[in-house]
Parts: C-alpha cells; structure tokens; sequence
C-alpha cells in the first residue's frame, strides 16, 4: 500500500500498454510492407513459407528486412504470440482490400456525382475464373482526364445480362449511377456490343446518352486480323511465316548462328564501304514471334525477316543438312524454296507496306495526349494512303520487289508471261502474271482492308464524336461550331 508502483494493478496495465505497443509495431510493418509490395505490383506469398524455407515469398522476406533494421521491430516481432504476428495470408488479404477501399473512395469523391465513361472487359485468371474489370473514365476538377479502375467482379458467365447484374451491384456498393454514363466502352465481342442484346444495348434502355465508342487501337487490330482471315492468299503467308518462326527459333544455337552471321555480314559490308557505322547503326537484331492480338508485332516480325533474309536462308540450309530427324530437314528444304520463290517476296513487301502504316496509326492512336479530332483525321488519311496504293502503288511496290530479288538472287516474274500457280503448275490459270498479282493478290487485300475501315470506324460514332469535340476549350474554343451544337441538341436533347 506504501508502494504504489509495486502492486499488481500497475503492473497489469504496463504489460497492456507493451503489449499495444508492439501489436501497432507489427500491424504498422505489416501495412507498410503491403503498401510497397502493391505499388510494385509484385507476389506477396512464396511457394515455401515454412521456417526452414531461404525463401518464405516476398511479404514475409521485406518483415525479416524491416525487422533487421530497426531493433523496436525486431523487438516486437521476436516477441510476438504464435498467434499475433500479423503475417498471416488473411492479414495481408484484410489490408490490401482496405487499401483498395480507401482508393476507391478517393476516386468516387473526386468523381463527385459528376458524369464519366464506364469501360469494361473480362478475362480468365490464372485459376480460370471469369474475371470482370470495371474502369471509369472521367474530368477531375482541374480538367484532367483520368481513368480509374474501381473492381474487379468474378462472374459466373459472360452473357450480357449477368455482366449488366454485376455493374449494377457494384454501382450501388460505391453510390454511383447508370444515369451518371456518358459513355461506354468495350471490345469487338458480341455479348458486349451488340444492338439488340449485348451491354451496350442494355444500358442504352436506361440512359440513353450512354453511347458506345470502340477503341480505335483495338478497331485497327481487328481490321488486320480480317485481312489475314479473310484472304487465302495473305492466310498461307502468315502461317508459313509462323513456321519458319518456329523452325529457325526453335534453338538457341540456331539464334546464335542468326546473330553470328549477321555480325559477319556487316562486319564485310562496313570494311567494303557499303554500309556505314555510327551511333544506334547496325544493331543486332533477332526474328521475334509475333503475339496473337498484337498485329504490331506482324510487323516487327515481317521487318526482321526482311534484314535478316540472307541469315535465315542460311540457318535453313543447316537444318537441312544437320536437322535433328527426316521430317526436320524436309520441313526446311520445303521452307527454303518458298522463300526463294517470287509469290513470298511480292507478299512479304506487300504486307510490309500495309503493316507499316497501320502500325504507324496504331501507334500515334496509343497516345495519351492524342485529341479525338486528330485520331478522326489520321483515321481519314490512312484509308487515302491505302486508296492510293491501291490506285498507283503497284509500280513502286514492283520494283521494290524487284530490287529485293535482285540482291537476294530470286528468279524475277515477267509480268506480261503467263501465271502458273504453284499449288498446280500444269493447270492454265488464263491470267498474266500483272493480272495475277495486281488484280488477284494487291487491290482485294486493299479492297477488304478499305471495307474493313469504313465497316469498323462507321460515319455514327465518327460524326457523335466530331460534334463533342467541337467543344474542346483548347485555344479559346478555336475548334467550336455552331451546327455541331444543334445536331448535338438533337441527339441528346435531355442534356440540353
């Protein structure tokens, strides 16, 4: 009673009070390395986490480095209860979701019952759960355009209506409104876009001014994707230039042997004096596989063909002499008369030319500081290169092929010659080879590219779009027209 410091009351609290203090040491280490691990968009949890591990995963190495450099953590994480050291997967789970809560309130308040666009799309996971993103698109006080996304919602199917159910119930978790959309976007997929049953028509019947935009990047890749599904001829190309990919990569030795060869060759031509060195000059180059969806990388692939012709030809000669088995060597003696053959050099810079300016537009469309009426414009200008190409190309493209024959040692066609198809050489076609390759290879790849074009970038969507932008402020409203207020007024007469 004398001794008040002594007794056990005090006693109790100051264990409390310790035990706080390193409880908020721990879930603090916790947060921050959570915190780091999400802006690094890296792994949290390792395939071994047990004691014995040298590896217990990310999450669990960046607490043990937290730990060794500061002795309170070190202190607090020693000290912890086997059932309180706030590591444990749930944890780390509890956390990230109450990260994620605090950003997507932050971006709701920033929309603040204003309008914006919604953009959706879906995709497996690596558990193959049908997964749904949800990203709005909206103007911050200060004028900056933002897209944010705000979920993602697993779904049990991808039909129109259960994407439709899953948007509602995650508006109304966060308080936001259809009525709110000005604006939808998606991909080319019918349960997204289509006009009577898929998302875009379902939200239509509650909003009206909720139009539906197709990404002009993604547009441009589908367009691509129809030439080479669509025309035979451009068809066979692609897929026996997907061969040869896979025959010549199909090694390590074999990428050396392109590398090898190349840097000989232009070890000759500088040392002749037919190229010169200097700078980002002759950079080694590899053939690289071109990806499914990214008709960017056709480009690259067909670019690298191009340059490393000689190379290629060589590895195949290799092969088949010193392939693996029969089928290997036959597969690169098939290869190697194709590509000295006149038909794949004509579509091998035919797809360059056409490739190359789509590219260029796929490109410049990427940016983020490209203004709509730009797009619209360069949208324009590409389908009058390829019109034109199509109306006096040929003559240019003929003799690029030619010069290309020339330096690689390729038979050259004389166009005013009969055309013998290679599939039946003893069957009379009755067309020259000018017909052939002009009116039978070059205008229906142009044609279907062009229709293609006006199928996807359709006049709707390019006037709706021409009209908002009309009110762009930039340069004191230097763009504004009266008219495109009036149709505007017409087409979403609520707003007005």
């Amino acid at each position: 009673m004398l001794k008040p410091d002594q007794s056990i009351g005090p006693h109790f609290n100051k264990q409390s009070n310790v035990t706080k203090e390193n409880y908020l040491i721990r879930l603090t280490t916790s947060i921050e390395a959570v915190r780091y691990l999400l802006h690094q968009g890296l792994a949290f949890r390792g395939h071994d986490e047990s004691q014995e591990s040298t590896n217990k995963g990310n999450f669990r190495e960046l607490i043990q480095l937290l730990a060794e450099e500061n002795d309170k953590v070190k202190k607090a994480v020693q000290s912890a209860p086997s059932n309180c050291k706030m590591v444990a997967p749930e944890i780390q789970k509890d956390i990230a979701n109450c990260f994620a809560e605090i950003i997507v309130k932050s971006i709701i308040e920033e929309i603040g019952g204003d309008v914006f666009c919604l953009l959706v799309d879906e995709s497996a996971d690596v558990s193959c759960k049908e997964q749904m993103a949800v990203v709005v698109r909206y103007v911050d006080k200060l004028g900056v355009i933002k897209e944010r996304l705000i979920g993602i919602v697993h779904v049990k199917e991808t039909s129109a209506s259960c994407l439709k159910s899953n948007i509602d119930n995650l508006f109304a978790k966060y308080g936001l409104s259809l009525k709110q959309v000005r604006g939808q976007g998606y991909d080319g997929a019918s349960n997204m876009r289509g006009e009577f049953n898929g998302l875009r028509a379902l939200i239509l019947r509650e909003n009206s001014p909720a139009y539906y935009i197709h990404c002009f990047a993604h547009q441009l890749q589908l367009i691509l994707v129809a030439v080479a599904k669509k025309n035979d001829d451009a068809n066979d190309f692609f897929d026996m230039t997907s061969l040869l990919i896979s025959v010549v990569g199909a090694s390590c030795k074999r990428k050396d042997m392109i590398r090898e060869k190349q840097q000989e060759r232009i070890r000759k031509a500088v040392g002749n004096g037919q190229m010169s060195s200097g700078t980002g000059l002759n950079q080694e180059q590899s053939l690289q596989r071109a990806g499914d969806t990214r008709w960017g990388s056709h480009y690259k692939t067909l670019k690298s063909l191009c340059n490393l012709f000689p190379e290629v030809i060589d590895v195949l000669q290799y092969v088949e002499k010193e392939g693996p088995n029969d089928a290997k060597r036959r597969q690169a003696r098939g290869l190697i008369d194709y590509l000295k053959d006149f038909d794949f050099v004509f579509h091998l810079h035919l797809m360059l030319l056409i490739l190359g300016h789509a590219n260029a537009l796929s490109l410049s469309l990427q940016r983020k500081d490209k203004d709509i009426l730009e797009a619209m414009v360069e949208v324009k200008l590409t389908k009058q290169k390829f019109q034109q190409i199509r109306d006096d190309g040929w003559e240019s493209l003929l003799e690029t092929v030619y010069s290309f024959c020339e330096e690689h040692g390729i038979p050259k066609l004389d166009m005013d010659e009969d055309y013998i198809d290679r599939h039946k050489p003893r069957k009379n076609t009755n067309r020259t080879n000018y017909q052939h390759y002009r009116y039978d290879c070059l205008n229906p790849v142009i044609d279907l590219q062009l229709a293609e074009f006006n199928d996807h970038f359709d006049e709707v969507n390019s006037k709706l779009l021409t009209q908002f932008a009309s009110f762009n402020p930039k340069n004191s409203f230097e763009a504004y027209k009266f008219e495109s207020l009036m149709e505007l007024a017409q087409v979403i007469p609520r707003r007005f």
